[in-house]
């Protein structure tokens, strides 16, 4: 599977890594293990032990004299440091690599890979960015989908589905699509949610909708193919939503949420699980909706504001070139 090779991907974030503890990561149906030493290097290697074949990711880490942590394996317990070497029980010096190391770009907390294929497309620098300036308040969200990639993809960039399959939540009747401008692989979506009027009975029942506002306005922001960020600002914080999108195998794609927070009064720190949990919602109707799609239905209908699908289309059928038309509106 080379679905979209040479883009980069945010496999994970260093929170998603515990000490000394491994971690299973797919991506172009090739499984690694993901893990990180008592000194914080962060390691990864292919997930199958080349003995006979056991996950190394369901092994554990063993930590040195000096604090860095070979992964062991389950099955017989053969370690295996970073470069993929081991010692064999008959002989006290490692083996020469046994298994191709992941290549690794670390960025702070970031954990970037091509997946072993040459790069296409640069990292942005715009999570590092947002890591100097806003609190990292937590991952949310995170799944595996029965869905392809360009399924997911579409998903998240259907302005329309949020009067939809969100409808119960944000109670939106209405997308608005303001401005979209497409910078290539990049491209800004400006969107305004019209929310049901609350009845009297509704407020009643939850004071907290008064605090809503009528409009929902959201300033959408995408990286073709593994990001999408969501800008929100309040009188009590700002807030950086950021999504990323990983094509794990041809059937299965995964998904989660960083949350980052600048806070404008000291309220909004008792806030942050509940804005975690209320993505978590979100993307678990995602997912929900995804895994009850029938894939490959002819389209028939077009709606309005479908323009960041067109987008997706577009950039999926010509990466790693951005050929066709100017979607900007």
């Amino acid at each position: 599977m080379t679905i979209l090779s040479g883009a980069p991907w945010l496999l994970a974030h260093r929170s998603m890594l515990k000490s000394n503890k491994p971690r299973k990561v797919s991506l172009y149906g090739n499984d690694y293990v993901l893990w990180q030493d008592s000194n914080g290097k962060i390691s990864g290697l292919p997930n199958a032990c080349p003995h006979v074949g056991a996950m190394l990711s369901e092994g554990w880490c063993v930590t040195k004299v000096d604090g860095s942590s070979p992964v062991a394996c389950p099955f017989h317990a053969l370690e295996f440091d970073s470069a993929g070497c081991t010692v064999l029980p008959s002989s006290s010096k490692p083996t020469k690599s046994l298994m191709h190391p992941l290549e690794l770009i670390i960025q702070g907390d970031f954990i970037w890979s091509y997946g072993e294929y040459e790069p296409k497309t640069s990292i942005p620098t715009i999570m590092n960015e947002i890591a100097a300036e806003y609190e990292f308040i937590g991952l949310t969200g995170e799944r595996q989908i029965k869905t392809d990639f360009l399924t997911l993809l579409l998903n998240m960039h259907d302005y329309n589905h949020r009067n939809g399959t969100h409808r119960q939540l944000f109670e939106i009747e209405e997308v608005q699509l303001k401005q979209f401008i497409d910078d290539g692989f990049h491209s800004h979506a400006y969107v305004a949610q019209l929310r049901k009027k609350p009845t009297l009975r509704d407020i009643l029942k939850n004071p907290g909708l008064l605090a809503m506002p009528q409009v929902l306005e959201a300033h959408l922001e995408n990286f073709f193919p593994f990001m999408g960020m969501v800008h929100g600002k309040s009188p009590l914080l700002s807030l950086k939503e950021c999504h990323f999108y990983i094509p794990e195998s041809a059937t299965h794609s995964r998904l989660y949420v960083l949350m980052f927070m600048k806070a404008h009064a000291r309220i909004s720190h008792l806030i942050k699980r509940n804005l975690l949990r209320l993505i978590d919602v979100v993307i678990e109707q995602d997912a929900d909706i995804l895994g009850k799609l029938y894939a490959n239905t002819p389209q028939h209908i077009k709606l309005n504001n479908e323009v960041g699908m067109d987008w997706v289309r577009r950039n999926f059928e010509s990466f790693p070139m951005v050929i066709g038309p100017n979607l900007s509106r």
